[in-house]
């Protein structure tokens, strides 16, 4: 065969072919007996900066015009990104040395390459989105040397292509987020044969949603309006280009369109098209069946209104000639013709398309005919039917997908089974808890299952949409449960604005791509890629730790949420949208908004020691997100320790609500930098998102309580809420004293509550932060303290001194001057002609026998991975935790297992101090019920007495989103407890059974009548 040395370019697209190859989905390695010296490979591992078998400087990039249009258009991006690396533009025909690029069975050169020997597609060839890298020597007449990359087919080609672009440095994300590649003199690539197997998940996709404001304000001012007359809002096709782009480059090919308002097919004729060009698979989400977004109906049906008898009082119209209501009971004729035309669509377009079954109500509501079985089996049935009609061909030849998401999974529960060639999408709980898995005592479903999880959610809780809150650790966790459990057909992750969610975005896909090489221990190693292919080597290892540093912080509580203080009353959960969710008490609000801060500090000195081309691409992809968190933090500790102050008159309460103010308008500036400077201004209007005043109901409604801050639909700038206060003081001095913990506003000396002021109780053994006693100002005129103390073993840090505002004192026992035992003293606070005595208790006990970890203050704190002894087989996942690890039972499909014995558990040895009744409170992930046991089990015991067993999730609904679940998935923990007799103060032994795999042990506290009232729980107890 010969082969012309002018290779065409740029073929039309008039019939764009879909790119499946056909081959069964699941996972299929290239490695093994086929081809033993074909590597397996991490991304663009083959790519060398110091020599190699051929060097891509100077080379030429060759596609033939035969191939599919996906691959005429990647080998464009190539020499793009080529050029971005090396300064030198790779030209586009035939040379000495030569890039040759093209896919199996439909490139002539490739497929020349292979009939004449010279080319080893063995362990590639006939597999689904399989690549080949390699080197081939004198490949035809008039070419010494051929860098080769090949595909099994034209996806396959797709990203083995952009995976060379990904190994000579350019990210991924390099349009999205201006990531500038280390610029390289030479680039080699090594020897040998590789590729990056075969995607272990067919489908691997993301969901552009819940846009508005930042994408819906941002994409159409950049991009141009939509096209559907009328809805200027819409995205078009050449905003979709850069999500299809980045999409491949992550080797995703499924998108679920944006749907605040927006009809793909509608928004831009050319946006389908757009997607089969380059080799994306559309799909729809949901809530949107038969291959047809709901905006589509929303936009052109009016519905009818009827009578509490169902009798229509005001006509309703639909193109379809129906009554223009979304119901199948009452609309059913029209509803059907409606689907057909996706179908119809999908097949005259010829793009590629997994169809969504089934129906929903309009706008994520369950659907208004009911729940029943059957209705929703008629609705299935008559939508294959149409597929059958429309395409000809037996329903299975579609690809099709049933999502059990939030009421949907109830016809699961209750029997209803989709035909086995339908894909069975299981969800998260919209927090990132998978509520399903496949049930291995279900036959095997030819379609498989599939995943739909969220980074993004807008809901029942609270809405988070900000910045990226995802913790890598939490979400490897549910990854490698689906991949465990066999769910490998379609993965879709809702991703927002895709922007903002870059990390967990990149990892999700990754993941699906092949989870067996991302095994826990490798996360670090995952993290320092990722930031090395955006920030390069230099501080690789210093960002990977912010970014892990980061997730985990974020994961403590969403940022939206930071003005929300959930409780139970009476056993009924009970919000509060105007109190901080940490406390006072153990200065936990303080040190909380330190760790951030400390954060944000690391941060900026990385940030100042970064090359000036990447500043803009660190503060889109890390800066803003962590300095804006903490600025939140600071503005949070302000404003609720400001409400307080001003309940209690404090002078310094004004100070902080000014601090409270600047905070906000750091916020808007933050925002500001990054909608009108990064980039020069690329990004304006992106930075819209509403974060700080949620559950403001007298500003914009009822639903305030979860819905971002908007009115009519648009978002509404922020303004502090709670809003503070700003107080007068009188001009003469008033002494007021209040102590460590005092969380209200009553809690305050001489003045606010009757009885005199006790300091939580010492102890030798205390890990707490020091006790203190705060003596504040409630007048303008500063005036003198002082401090006595009623005994020599009671010390404070600053026993006498000057007030203005206020001062804090550290209460301290000086231990070698205490006896054993229970000590009491006191000290007075005297100042502006008053005086409080404030009691103190301290407890010493003998320090004979004392062993693991010591009760002190009445409770006992132990984080879970400082076990004394594990039985069977336990995981420690770093990181998990709000505070630290998590333990779980391994592995993740074990059996259910009955506590006692010899049965697998953690032991932990701790010393009691005295006997009686004690709870403990179990701190383990919010996970759901997602095996087919049913319930989600633990138990606990102490000693040799009987385990106790418990159900996490006793009154919390996964699917109808009550409060119970609201409150654990908010608190991201799952709070549950037992109550057990100590017979004798001394060392114990307890212990945690294992009962269900899945459970994710982060903490145990022991309440032996002391423990304060916090969110995080204390600080883990002093261990001998």
């Amino acid at each position: 065969m010969s082969v012309s040395r002018r290779v065409v370019l740029g073929a039309g697209v008039a019939a764009v072919p879909v790119l499946s190859s056909g081959v069964a989905s699941g996972v299929a390695w290239a490695t093994g007996g086929e081809s033993r010296d074909l590597r397996v490979t991490d991304p663009g591992a083959y790519i060398s900066f110091t020599g190699g078998a051929f060097s891509l400087v100077g080379a030429p990039v060759v596609v033939s015009g035969a191939d599919h249009p996906g691959a005429v258009r990647v080998a464009g991006d190539l020499r793009d990104d080529i050029e971005r690396v090396t300064g030198v533009r790779p030209g586009s025909t035939i040379a000495r040395e030569a890039v040759l690029i093209g896919t199996i069975g439909r490139s002539p050169l490739i497929d020349g390459l292979v009939a004449s020997g010279k080319l080893d597609v063995t362990g590639v060839r006939g597999r689904r989105e399989t690549s080949l890298q390699t080197v081939v020597e004198q490949p035809m007449p008039g070419v010494e040397r051929a860098f080769v990359i090949a595909g099994s087919d034209p996806r396959g080609t797709i990203f083995g292509t952009y995976d060379v672009s990904y190994g000579i440095g350019v990210s991924p994300w390099h349009w999205w987020d201006d990531v500038p590649p280390v610029r390289r003199e030479k680039v080699y690539v090594l020897p040998g044969r590789y590729t990056q197997g075969t995607p272990a998940v067919k489908y691997r996709g993301i969901f552009i949603n819940d846009e508005n404001p930042a994408l819906g304000t941002w994409a159409p001012a950049y991009f141009g309006p939509g096209k559907a007359p009328g809805f200027p809002g819409g995205f078009n096709a050449d905003f979709y280009a850069k999500v299809f782009e980045v999409l491949l480059r992550l080797k995703g090919n499924y998108l679920w369109p944006a749907v605040w308002g927006r009809a793909f097919a509608e928004d831009d004729p050319e946006n389908h098209r757009r997607a089969a060009e380059y080799g994306i698979v559309m799909g729809t989400s949901h809530e949107a069946p038969m291959m047809r977004g709901i905006e589509e109906w929303n936009r052109h049906a009016t519905p009818a209104v009827r009578d509490s008898s169902g009798a229509i009082v005001t006509p309703g119209h639909d193109p379809y000639g129906g009554t223009g209501e979304w119901s199948y009971r009452r609309n059913a004729d029209a509803i059907k013709a409606y689907w057909r035309a996706g179908i119809q669509r999908m097949v005259d377009q010829g793009f590629e398309g997994v169809v969504t079954l089934g129906m929903r109500g309009n706008g994520d509501t369950s659907l208004p005919d009911g729940d029943g079985i059957e209705l929703m089996q008629e609705i299935i049935t008559e939508q294959r039917k149409i597929i059958e009609d429309v395409t000809g061909e037996p329903a299975a030849e579609t690809p099709q997908v049933w999502t059990l998401y939030k009421e949907v999974q109830r016809y699961w529960d209750r029997g209803l089974r989709a035909p086995d060639d339908v894909t069975v999408v299981l969800t998260d709980d919209n927090w990132g808890n998978i509520r399903k898995h496949p049930d291995p005592g279900e036959r095997t479903r030819s379609g498989g299952y599939g995943l739909y999880c969220h980074f993004d959610y807008v809901g029942a809780g609270r809405n988070y949409k900000w910045v990226d809150t995802a913790n890598l650790r939490n979400v490897w966790d549910q990854l490698h449960q689906a991949h465990a459990y066999g769910n490998h057909g379609l993965w879709v992750a809702n991703v927002g604005d895709l922007k903002g969610n870059e990390l967990p975005t990149e990892f999700f896909l990754d993941h699906a791509w092949n989870p067996d090489s991302r095994p826990l221990e490798r996360l670090g190693e995952w993290e320092r890629r990722y930031a090395r292919q955006n920030f390069g080597e230099a501080q690789s290892r210093e960002i990977a730790s912010v970014l892990a540093a980061y997730g985990q912080l974020q994961a403590r509580r969403k940022p939206e949420l930071l003005n929300r203080r959930i409780t139970v009353v009476d056993g009924r959960v009970v919000y509060d949208d105007q109190q901080t969710p940490y406390y006072f008490a153990h200065r936990e609000l303080e040190r909380v908004t330190q760790e951030w801060k400390g954060l944000a500090r690391k941060a900026d000195r990385i940030a100042r020691r970064l090359p000036a081309g990447v500043q803009d691409a660190w503060f889109e992809l890390v800066g803003y997100e962590v300095q804006a968190t903490a600025n939140l933090y600071a503005l949070r500790e302000a404003e609720f320790t400001n409400l307080l102050y001003a309940a209690q008159g404090r002078a310094a309460a004004n100070a902080l609500a000014a601090r409270a103010q600047a905070a906000l308008e750091k916020d808007f500036a933050l925002a500001d930098r990054f909608n009108s400077q990064v980039a020069q201004g690329k990004w304006k209007g992106f930075q819209t998102q509403p974060h700080i005043d949620y559950g403001d109901v007298e500003r914009y409604g009822p639903n305030a309580g979860w819905q971002q801050p908007e009115k009519d639909n648009v978002a509404l700038p922020d303004v502090l809420f709670p809003a503070v206060r700003r107080i007068e003081v009188p001009s003469e001095a008033e002494l007021g004293v209040a102590v460590d913990g005092s969380q209200d506003a009553e809690a305050w000396w001489p003045g606010g509550r009757s009885g005199d002021p006790v300091l939580p109780v010492f102890s030798p053994y205390q890990t707490r932060p020091p006790q203190y006693v705060e003596i504040f100002n409630r007048g303008r005129t500063p005036f003198p303290y002082r401090i006595e103390t009623s005994a020599p073993w009671l010390r404070v840090d600053r026993p006498s001194g000057r007030v203005e505002q206020q001062v804090r004192t550290e209460v301290r026992v000086d231990w070698p001057r205490l006896p054993e035992g229970r000590s009491e003293a006191s000290l007075t606070v005297s100042g502006a002609g008053a005086s409080v005595t404030v009691h103190c208790v301290a407890e010493k006990p003998s320090p004979r026998g004392l062993r693991g970890f010591v009760e002190a203050g009445g409770y006992v704190a132990i984080d879970a991975e400082h076990h004394d002894r594990a039985v069977g087989e336990w995981r420690r996942i770093d990181g998990i935790g709000r505070t630290g690890a998590g333990m779980t039972p391994w592995p993740v499909t074990s059996p259910r297992r009955s506590p006692g014995g010899s049965s697998p558990r953690l032991e932990y040895e701790v010393t009691l101090l005295t006997p009686g009744q004690v709870t403990v409170w179990a701190y383990v992930s919010p996970r759901n019920p997602a095996l087919p046991t049913g319930g989600l089990r633990y138990a606990v015991s102490f000693d040799e007495d009987a385990p106790q067993t418990v159900d996490i999730n006793v009154g919390a609904d996964d699917g109808a989103l009550n409060a119970v679940w609201a409150r654990n998935t908010s608190d991201n923990v799952n709070r549950t407890a037992t109550r057990h007799v100590i017979a004798a103060a001394g060392v114990h032994r307890l212990k945690f059974w294992t009962v269900d795999p899945t459970v994710v042990l982060q903490r145990l506290l022991i309440d032996t009548g002391g423990l304060p009232e916090t969110y995080l729980g204390p600080l883990e107890s002093r261990r001998l």
